[in-house]
């Protein structure tokens, strides 16, 4: 239709050694693996596989089945951050931090499943869960200790429930079975995320802040 279209490529590449002849079907599986490599680092690269990418292929399969099954027997576990004003040191508020508490592979930091969780799509129940039990916890530190609970709560969001057109029920729904005023969650946003921001993600943003709910850039 007389448009100029630019299309990038993820390669793969899996080398044939003459003294271990592989079959096809395995060695398109090696550079499929060495593709998601490529992918993982950027997109647009190529990169060739190596022995180890198997290994590492077969634990994201392993933790992605993990991931799933963690969600269902409630493994995750918020830490909190505070948010201490300098001058008098009293806490302002506090930023939610996502640990799994994995029972054999013990504590797993977020480095390690959150681009898995967003891949798969598992992010936004996950993500749910965040935005409720981080409501819910400052509440109960309001009740138990009024005149030193935090008055805000920050919750990171990702560019999955950001796209999500559950998202303000989530939120709502949140607020709602805590109590929590509007104005106490902050929800934070990437800097990329706004660089790749779509209109959907655009009508979102403005539709929280309509209901006073706070946006920070992470």
């Amino acid at each position: 239709d007389d448009r100029e279209i630019i299309v990038s490529a993820s390669v793969g590449i899996a080398v044939e050694r003459r003294s271990n002849i592989e079959r096809a079907e395995t060695i398109l599986r090696a550079a499929d693996v060495a593709m998601y490599r490529a992918k993982g680092k950027g997109k647009g690269r190529f990169e060739f596989f190596e022995q180890g990418m198997h290994l590492e292929a077969i634990e994201r399969l392993d933790l992605k089945t993990d991931l799933q099954v963690a969600l269902e027997r409630g493994q995750f576990e918020l830490n909190y951050q505070p948010v201490v004003d300098l001058v008098d040191e009293k806490v302002r508020g506090v930023e939610a931090l996502i640990r799994w508490n994995h029972p054999t592979r013990g504590y797993v930091m977020p480095d390690r499943f959150i681009q898995l969780a967003e891949q798969t799509g598992l992010i936004v129940p996950l993500g749910r869960w965040v935005l409720t039990e981080a409501c819910r916890q400052v509440m109960r530190w309001r009740q138990e200790h009024p005149e030193h609970a935090p008055r805000s709560v920050a919750v990171n969001l990702s560019v999955r429930q950001l796209h999500d057109p559950k998202l303000l029920e989530d939120v709502a729904d949140a607020l709602s079975a805590s109590g929590l005023e509007p104005e106490a969650l902050v929800l934070e946003i990437t800097e990329s995320m706004l660089i790749e921001e779509t209109a959907r993600g655009s009508r979102a943003l403005e539709k929280l802040k309509a209901k006073k709910v706070q946006l920070a850039i992470d």
